[in-house]
C-alpha cells in the first residue's frame, strides 16, 4: 500500500492531515482514555473499598483499594512496551485506535461489575484484571498522542499544539469528576452506593465510540510517514532504545516525578485525606479540583505557546519550584476545609508546579529520542513513571497512618518535585540538540 506524504509547506492539505486535525483528534482521544482511567482513583479513594473490599478495619479495606488503583501503573510500562513496538514499526494511527477501543470496553465491564457481596473474592479479582487492562490501554496513550502532534506540527508551534495532549487528560478528569459528583448529587447515599457510581463506567462506552470516529478521519504523522517511505524503521525498537539511549529513558523517568507527585497527591490522595482525616465533605475538594482542572485547560495552551517563544528550559526550574513551595500550604488548606484556601493551593499546586512543567513534556521527551524508536523510547519511560507515580497515593496513605500525619506526604512531594528540577537541568543537553534538528549520539 502506497503512503501519501503531505508537505507542512503545503496551504491546503486534506482534512485529516492537517496539524490542527493531528492535535485535536489526539487530544480527544486522551480525553477518552484519561476519564476512564482517573476515574477509577475517584471511586478507589471513595467507594470501592466498602465495595469490593470489605474488611473489619477499614484502614486496611482503603489500602487495599488504594493498591488496586496502584495496579493500572504498573501494567502502563506494558502498554508503553506493546503500543511503542508497533507504533514504531506500524504507525501512531492505528495504535490510537486500540488504546481508546480497549479503554472504553475495560471501563464499561467495570461499571457492570457486581460486588464483593454478590460475587465473593471473585469481584476483587476481576476489579484488578480491568483495571490492568485499562493500565495497558493508557500506557500506549500518551506516546501515540503526543507523537501524532509533535510530528506534524510546523516549527514554532510544537509546544502549543502538543499541549492539547495535557489538556485532554485535564478535560478527562474534569469530566470524570463532574460526572461522578453529579451522580452523588442526583441520587441518595444509598442509590449511589448500590447503582449511581455505575453510571460514569458506562458512559465510557459512549465517550470510546465518539473517540473512534474522531480518530478514524485522521492522516499518520508527518514524519512518520516519511520515515515508513524511507524505511527508517527499527526490528525491535524498544530495545534499541534500552540499548543505546538508557539515559534518556531515566531522564524521562525523573523530571516526571513533579507532575506525577503534584497530580496524584491533589486529585487523589487529597480525598483519601479529608474522607478520613477530617470532618470535611470531599465536595469541597472537588470543587477546588474541578476549578484548577478548568484553569489548566486555559493555561496549558499558553504555556505551551510562551514555550515555542523562550525555549523549554525554564520550565523545568519554574514548575518544580512551584510544586515544592506549595506541598505544605496545600495540606494546610485541606485542613482548614476552606473552599477558597483549597483552591488557591490547588492553583499553586496544579496550575503552578504541574501545568508548567508538563506543557514543554510532548516536545521535550520525544525529541530526545531518534524517530526509529521514538514511541517505544519515550513513551516506555513515560509510562514506567506512571508506574511509579501510581503507588504515591498508596505510598502516602501509609505514611498518614492511622492519625492522619500529612507533614511526611508533604515532605514526600517536594522531594519529588526538587528531583524532577535536577533531572531536568542534566537532560537538557539532549532537547537542545533536537531543537535544532542535529544528529546526537546516543547516552
Amino acid at each position: 500500500m502506497e503512503t501519501t506524504v503531505v508537505s507542512m509547506d503545503s496551504p491546503h492539505p486534506p482534512g485529516g492531515a492537517s496539524p490542527r486535525r493531528r492535535a485535536a483528534a489526539s487530544m480527544a482521544g486522551a480525553v477518552i482514555d484519561w476519564y476512564d482511567f482517573f476515574l477509577y482513583g475517584i471511586a478507589a479513594a471513595t467507594i470501592f473499598g466498602p465495595q469490593y473490599f470489605p474488611s473489619h478495619d477499614e484502614f486496611v479495606g482503603l489500602l487495599a483499594s488504594m493498591g488496586s488503583f496502584a495496579v493500572g501503573f504498573v501494567f502502563r510500562p506494558l502498554g508503553g512496551a506493546i503500543f511503542g513496538h508497533f507504533g514504531d514499526r506500524i504507525g501512531r494511527r492505528q495504535m490510537l485506535f486500540l488504546t481508546v477501543l480497549i479503554m472504553g470496553l475495560a471501563s464499561a465491564a467495570i461499571g457492570a461489575l457486581p460486588t464483593y457481596a454478590a460475587m465473593g473474592i471473585a469481584a476483587p479479582i476481576c476489579l484488578v484484571l480491568l483495571r490492568a487492562i485499562q493500565g495497558v490501554a493508557v500506557g500506549g496513550e500518551w506516546g501515540g498522542a503526543a507523537l501524532m502532534a509533535v510530528e506534524s506540527a510546523p516549527p514554532g508551534k510544537k509546544n502549543f499544539l502538543a499541549s492539547g495532549v495535557q489538556v485532554g487528560s485535564f478535560i478527562g478528569l474534569l469530566l470524570g469528576t463532574a460526572v461522578f459528583s453529579l451522580m452523588q448529587a442526583l441520587t441518595t447515599q444509598a442509590q449511589f452506593e448500590s447503582w449511581g457510581w455505575r453510571i460514569p463506567f458506562l458512559i465510557s462506552l459512549v465517550f470510546a465510540v465518539a473517540g473512534l470516529l474522531i480518530r478514524t478521519g485522521v492522516a499518520e504523522s508527518t514524519e512518520f510517514a516519511e520515515a515508513k517511505e524511507k524505511r527508517e524503521r527499527a526490528k525491535a525498537p524498544l530495545w534499541v532504545a534500552l540499548k543505546t539511549s538508557p539515559l534518556r529513558i531515566l531522564a524521562v523517568i525523573g523530571m516526571r516525578l513533579v507532575d506525577q507527585g503534584c497530580f496524584y497527591i491533589a486529585f487523589t490522595f487529597s480525598l483519601v485525606y479529608v474522607e478520613n482525616y477530617t470532618d470535611h465533605p470531599t465536595s469541597t475538594v472537588l470543587t477546588a479540583s474541578m476549578i484548577a482542572l478548568v484553569l489548566a485547560s486555559l493555561l496549558t495552551p499558553v504555556y505551551g505557546k510562551l514555550a515555542d517563544r523562550v525555549g523549554v528550559r525554564w520550565f523545568y526550574v519554574a514548575g518544580p519550584l512551584c510544586a515544592a513551595a506549595a506541598a505544605v500550604p496545600f495540606f494546610l488548606s485541606l485542613r482548614s476545609g476552606s473552599l477558597v484556601l483549597m483552591t488557591l493551593a490547588f492553583f499553586a499546586l496544579i496550575n503552578l508546579g504541574h501545568n508548567i512543567s508538563t506543557a514543554v513534556q510532548q516536545t521535550w521527551f520525544t525529541g530526545m529520542f531518534d524517530i526509529s524508536v521514538r514511541y517505544s523510547g519515550a513513551g516506555f519511560g513515560y509510562a514506567l513513571a506512571g508506574a511509579v507515580g501510581g503507588f504515591i497515593p498508596l505510598v502516602a496513605t501509609a505514611l498518614a497512618g492511622h492519625d492522619g500525619d500529612w507533614l511526611g506526604v508533604a515532605l514526600l512531594l517536594a522531594g519529588l518535585a526538587l528531583a524532577a528540577l535536577v533531572t531536568g537541568l542534566f537532560a537538557y543537553r539532549w532537547t537542545s540538540a533536537a531543537a535544532t534538528d542535529q544528529r546526537h549520539e546516543p547516552v
